[in-house]
């Protein structure tokens, strides 16, 4: 079917189930950041391909909205359909919500397993009159592919740190905290952190789709036992239950009380609570938990960064001697291709980043084969890849030079290295947060009339999500609700962005470690384990001061005892320029 014939089918259900207007938030039943192929309604729907976006059908319309991110994609790639684009940013912005109110007159559908319980809620505070239901897309989708059931892999408890038995005591204590005697996690992430699995139903990110259910004497896992080898079954020391049973397991609650996430528990779970059962909302404590890493977890973080940086570096010794011709996506398979030489790497930590030139700009830009520029002349490659390796996941951004750079842009790499200097060198005392931080990233584009609208730092797995909670550094009020806490590992990734210029955004993974103690209390810093050098041609020496000059210089000295015995030959000359002092 074509996109117009699909929401044409689409219509007619509507019609037949009494519906005004059908959602697709291109979520799944986890609310997952990256979905399986299974949940990429918005995508079948529509066409576009984007990780982001808001659709609403109804009888007369069909309209996605997307940020500025997608703007020009999206507009090519729903070119010649029904569909309408809308932009939730920039001028004449808009919100779905409010065009629904206004525009919708009767009941508005959705997925029940999509619709998490805090957006049932706003939904109901706006107006809107949400009905949840089976998901419609299953009856005109008939080739959508099932739910993944790809095998799960047990890391050990030496890799980890810590047995599953020790996070599930640590969990119940939490629980408890919290005066309720179970737990429903529905959390991807968490739920492969609490057990000490990892798996593949989600590119880049080691993930199962699974529900957990944790009691006073029992923890229940709901996915598909197909998973796992007898073999494994007979070592695990919970139970396994297929994915669907969660429904049942939740009903057979009587007169007890559950803590859940109304942000990551869907409808269809939460209407399946026995009304008899005490509801505690809250966070994951899972998530508070695994968000410090403990000493294994950090070592193989380190670990991980090294073998990153080896090929970082091999890669870039290979672009220096300029004898290939690349194009974004050519440069971006040729990164991967060193990752993949070592044998503990796993895959992606998620789809690289190349924008060269006036591509830079777009902050999460794709290269397709449509856009897919060639890299020649002068101008900078903004290059943001990561890796999930065995113990432990990366993520890096370089700006690139190639060519001869302007003195524009020689002094924008150097104000956004300011700011990411700064904010790594940075002590700070127990209690403080990632909003009171992010200034520091920020200062030196301010002075200038400068400024990003991205988050300067987000939370990254133990070879899980590169994305990981609770902990930010932002400028958005809400990164001060979480402390930095000793073991969490963040970005530092601050960047400017000119349309139709350049783009340029310098990134290391940083965790909180203890900086002193004194008489007025405990103090931390940032370890580095983002092991790369920086561009050397774009720094401008002269808008650094003695103090900057000898953090580039001490890290450039790390990098170079780290990884010159272990690059190629080929590399070494390469390396030993590219980290000589300033």
């Amino acid at each position: 079917m074509t996109v117009n014939e699909r929401v044409e089918a689409l219509r007619r259900l509507l019609d037949e189930k009494g519906l005004a207007a059908w959602i697709i938030n291109g979520t799944d039943p986890h609310e997952s950041e990256y979905v399986s192929e299974r949940w990429k309604s918005r995508r079948w729907i529509s066409g576009f391909t984007g990780s982001a976006g808001f659709v609403v059908i109804t009888r007369e319309n069909a309209l996605i909205w997307v940020d500025s991110r997608y703007f020009v994609q999206c507009a090519d790639q729903i070119k010649g359909t029904c569909f309408e684009m809308k932009k939730l940013d920039g001028p004449g912005a808009s919100s779905p919500v409010d065009w629904i109110r206004e525009n919708v007159h009767g009941k508005t559908g959705i997925a029940a397993d999509t619709l998490m319980v805090e957006k049932q809620r706003k939904y109901a505070q706006e107006g809107i009159e949400i009905t949840p239901s089976d998901d419609l897309l299953d009856i005109i989708w008939t080739d959508r592919p099932s739910m993944p059931a790809n095998a799960v892999v047990r890391m050990s408890d030496r890799l980890c740190g810590e047995s599953v038995q020790s996070k599930v005591d640590r969990i119940r204590k939490g629980v408890s905290g919290k005066d309720a005697e179970w737990t429903l996690v529905s959390s991807l992430d968490d739920i492969a952190w609490t057990l000490n699995l990892r798996g593949s139903d989600i590119d880049d990110t080691p993930v199962f789709l699974a529900h957990l259910l944790i009691g006073p004497s029992c923890v229940k896992l709901f996915t598909p036992r197909s998973r796992f080898t007898e073999k494994l079954l007979s070592e695990l020391d919970f139970e396994v239950f297929e994915y669907n049973e969660i429904i049942s397991h939740l009903g057979m609650l009587e007169n007890t009380s559950v803590l859940l996430n109304p942000q990551r528990i869907n409808s269809m779970l939460f209407g399946a609570i026995p009304s008899s059962v005490k509801v505690v909302e809250g966070r994951e404590i899972s998530t508070d938990l695994k968000a410090c890493k403990n000493k294994a977890e950090l070592e193989g973080m380190r670990t991980a960064h090294i073998l990153d940086g080896v090929a970082l570096v091999n890669f870039l010794a290979m672009v220096d001697k300029g004898r290939y011709s690349f194009t974004e996506v050519s440069i971006a398979r040729a990164l991967a291709n060193e990752r993949e030489l070592e044998k503990d790497y796993l895959g992606p930590s998620f789809s690289t980043i190349a924008g060269f030139a006036d591509h830079g700009a777009v902050i999460h830009y794709s290269a397709t084969g449509e856009t897919d520029k060639e890299i020649k002349g002068n101008g900078l490659l903004v290059l943001d890849s990561g890796g999930q390796y065995t113990a432990g996941t990366t993520d890096i951004t370089r700006t690139l030079l190639f060519g001869r750079a302007t003195k524009e842009q020689k002094e924008d790499y150097t104000l956004v290295l300011k700011g990411h200097l700064a904010l790594a060198a940075q002590v700070f005392p127990e209690g403080t947060n990632g909003h009171q931080l992010d200034i520091l990233a920020h200062m030196f584009l301010w002075n200038k009339g400068m400024t990003y609208f991205h988050g300067t730092g987000h939370g990254v797995g133990f070879r899980l999500s590169v994305h990981e909670g609770p902990q930010r550094i932002s400028i958005h009020p809400a990164s001060a609700e979480v402390k930095l806490q000793e073991g969490m590992i963040l970005s530092d990734e601050p960047g400017i962005y000119k349309e139709g210029k350049h783009g340029i955004r310098i990134e290391n993974l940083v965790a909180v470690v203890p900086a002193m103690k004194t008489e007025f209390g405990q103090f931390y810093t940032f370890e580095t384990l983002t092991c790369c050098p920086y561009e050397r041609k774009l720094i401008e020496k002269s808008m650094l001061t003695s103090e900057e000059i000898e953090l580039v210089d001490t890290y450039h000295a790390w990098v170079w005892e780290k990884l010159h015995k272990l690059v190629n030959p080929e590399a070494v000359d390469y390396l030993r320029q590219a980290t000589a002092p300033l």
